[in-house]
């Protein structure tokens, strides 16, 4: 399996795996009947996404690891654990970590998940996926929620999504009578946003503003941070946002117990700065510096990656907007003029 993303300037190439999507497409269950062999075919039949045991294990792989990763500032030791928007942050985060510490992480602490919930999800066809919703010795009080995903059976288990939710702040899923979680469409209609339009929405918004998001510290905070930012003495920051839904970016929703849905996506990110004739842009951090190409003089750019968890209502529900519980954003390249 083979990864590819440029994480450079300008519009990013950030492509999904060279996956062989003919290989074991089916997840082939065979009972022998008095007429003969019934197959059932996994790309349309319903079913969870995994065992719990088998969730358990994933979890248990991508956080040795991660922590293996993080100990080397080696992005090679996790390439194979994770994907999408957390894979484009975590593989930055690591090549920034190993250009100022070149030796390793001195300040490595091993990650530990503890009191982890799974949510299997149940559905046709791939790519087929489970949230983890972890207590971690990391990021303060705020739970870890992972989104494992895997596209064909001969597939490892993979990282796309993590956010940092506060306790208590989920929803309750729907559960059939074993516990499995229905997935929702990316088009479904009967959301007040499809989930496929949500990525395109938030971008949308944070440019111009209004009532499809509720207001909170990812949306309307956000913006007027932002315009607060956007003209300084000698300085002025310019935004620009736009939508990551292709390949591994693809957003992934599952049905509330309310008959919402809980939709995780992604958003790709520009924040250039721009100094007064005859000045600099502040200098930037280690990090920064670390991912930045060219010689920073008047203009410096930078690319984020960010992921987001948003609850998204029903159709006939009362309330304002699509609502933001958490977002999780990390520089992946810069360029200085």
């Amino acid at each position: 399996m083979t990864r590819e993303r440029s994480l450079t300037t300008g519009r990013p190439r950030l492509l999904g795996r060279d996956r062989n999507a003919l290989t074991a497409l089916a997840l082939t269950a065979v009972s022998l009947t008095a007429s003969g062999c019934v197959v059932v075919h996994g790309e349309r039949e319903v079913l969870p996404a995994a065992t719990r045991a088998e969730a358990a294990e994933a979890l248990r792989e991508f956080t040795t690891a991660y922590n293996k990763a993080d100990a080397a500032y080696d992005s090679s030791l996790d390439a194979g654990h994770t994907t999408g928007a957390l894979g484009a942050i975590d593989a930055a985060r690591l090549k920034a970590g190993k250009v100022n510490s070149p030796d390793g992480n001195p300040r490595h602490t091993p990650l530990v998940l503890t009191d982890v919930k799974y949510t299997i999800v149940e559905k046709a066809g791939w790519p087929r996926w489970f949230v983890a919703d972890a207590k971690a010795n990391k990021g303060g009080d705020a739970r870890w929620v992972l989104v494992f995903t895997r596209d064909a059976l001969s597939d490892p288990w993979e990282a796309a999504y993590l956010t940092l939710v506060a306790p208590g702040a989920l929803p309750a899923f729907a559960k059939d009578k074993d516990g499995w979680t229905p997935a929702v469409p990316s088009d479904a209609a009967e959301l007040t946003r499809a989930p496929k339009d949500l990525s395109k929405d938030y971008a949308t918004y944070l440019k111009n503003g209004g009532t499809a998001f509720a207001d909170g510290a990812y949306t309307s905070e956000l913006r007027a941070a932002r315009a607060k930012n956007s003209i300084k003495p000698g300085l002025v920051t310019q935004y620009i946002d736009e939508p990551l839904t292709g390949g591994e970016f693809a957003p992934l929703a599952l049905r509330t117990a309310d008959g919402g849905a809980l939709v995780f996506f992604a958003t790709h990110h520009y924040v250039k700065q721009t100094a007064a004739t005859g000045t600099s842009v502040p200098a930037p951090n280690q990090n920064v510096r670390a991912l930045t190409t060219g010689e920073v003089g008047r203009t410096l750019t930078m690319e984020f990656v960010a992921n987001e968890v948003a609850v998204v209502r029903g159709g006939s529900a009362g309330g304002k907007g699509v609502s933001l519980l958490s977002r999780l954003e990390g520089l992946t390249a810069a360029r200085g003029e």
